[in-house]
C-alpha cells in the first residue's frame, strides 16, 4: 500500500464534547469527513484511529456500520497509536488527518500528493496559508517509525509529528502552499461551539443547493465572502491552542521500543 489515510478521532474533547459525533445535516460529523476524504482519487484506504477509552465505543460502532477499519491505541501517546496501527499495514506514506475537519477537501489532498517530492519525509501546510480545518500531513512510514523510536517529550508523543517538524536537519520537510494565495485567517475546524455553528452554516447552505455535500474549499470561500457575518462567529479563536497547551505542560516520557 502506498497512501494510507489515518483520521485521528476521539469523543473526549473538553471544549466541545462528542464533537466528532454531532449531527451535521443528518450524519455524524466524523462520517461527513470520512466520506469527503474517500473522494480522493489517489489514496488507497481511509481508516480511523482512536483510543482504548470506553467513551470512544460509539466511534467504533459508527465505523463498523459504514465499513471503515479502526485502529485503537493509547489515549495520550497518539504517536504510538499511529505507529502501532500503521506498522500492521506498512504503507509507504501515512496521511494524518484529524476528525474535527468536516469541511476537508479531498481535491487538495490529491494536489498535495501530486506535488510530493520523492525525497520528502514530511509534507504539511506548514506556512498555514490554508484555512484552519483543511489541514493534512503526509509522512513517510520510515519517518514515523524513527519519530516513534526517538521522541521523548510528551507533546511530541501527543501531537504525533512534532518530533519530525522540529528537526529539519534530520528530515526532509516540504511545505504545501495554497495555490490561490493566503486565506489562513478562515477557521473551518470544529474545536469550539462557535466553530460548529460556522460549519453548520456551511453545510446547510450547500445541502440546499445542487452541490450537496460535494462543495470545495473555493466554494466555501465564495460563500464566506457573501456572508462575512458567519466568518466573524469564531474568528476570536486562534490556531494550535491545544499544541501550545501541551508544550507548556511538557515532560519527558519513555520513547517507543
Amino acid at each position: 500500500m502506498k497512501y494510507l489515510v489515518m483520521i485521528q478521532a476521539r469523543c473526549g474533547s473538553t471544549r466541545l464534547p462528542n464533537k466528532v459525533l454531532k449531527d451535521l445535516c443528518g450524519k455524524p460529523a466524523l462520517q461527513r469527513m470520512i466520506e469527503r476524504v474517500q473522494r480522493s482519487k489517489t489514496v488507497d484506504e481511509v481508516m480511523v484511529v482512536t483510543s482504548i477509552e470506553k467513551n470512544n465505543l460509539p466511534i467504533l460502532k459508527l465505523c463498523s456500520d459504514i465499513g471503515i477499519r479502526v485502529g485503537v491505541g493509547s489515549e495520550d501517546d497518539v504517536l504510538d497509536r499511529f505507529y502501532q496501527t500503521a506498522k500492521l499495514i506498512r504503507p509507504e506514506y501515512v496521511i494524518r488527518l484529524t476528525a474535527d475537519c468536516p469541511c476537508f477537501d479531498a481535491g487538495l489532498l490529491d494536489k498535495a500528493i501530486s506535488e510530493l517530492l520523492p525525497e520528502t519525509d514530511y509534507m504539511a501546510m506548514t506556512s498555514e496559508s490554508f484555512a484552519d480545518g483543511l489541514d493534512l500531513e503526509i509522512i513517510k512510514f520510515s519517518a514515523l517509525e524513527k519519530a516513534w523510536k526517538e521522541a521523548v517529550h510528551s507533546f511530541e508523543r501527543e501531537h504525533v509529528t512534532q518530533y519530525i517538524v522540529r528537526r529539519p536537519e534530520v528530515f526532509n520537510l516540504q511545505d504545501f502552499e495554497s495555490p490561490i494565495g493566503y486565506f489562513g485567517n478562515h477557521r473551518w475546524t470544529v474545536d469550539e461551539p462557535e466553530d460548529f455553528e460556522v460549519v453548520e452554516h456551511i453545510y446547510r447552505h450547500f445541502m440546499s443547493t445542487d452541490k450537496g455535500d460535494k462543495f470545495t474549499y473555493t466554494d466555501i470561500l465564495d460563500f464566506m465572502k457573501e456572508n462575512p457575518d458567519i466568518k466573524k462567529i469564531n474568528e476570536r479563536f486562534t490556531r494550535n491552542e491545544g499544541l501550545e497547551k501541551s508544550i507548556r505542560e511538557d515532560h519527558i516520557v519513555e520513547a517507543g521500543k
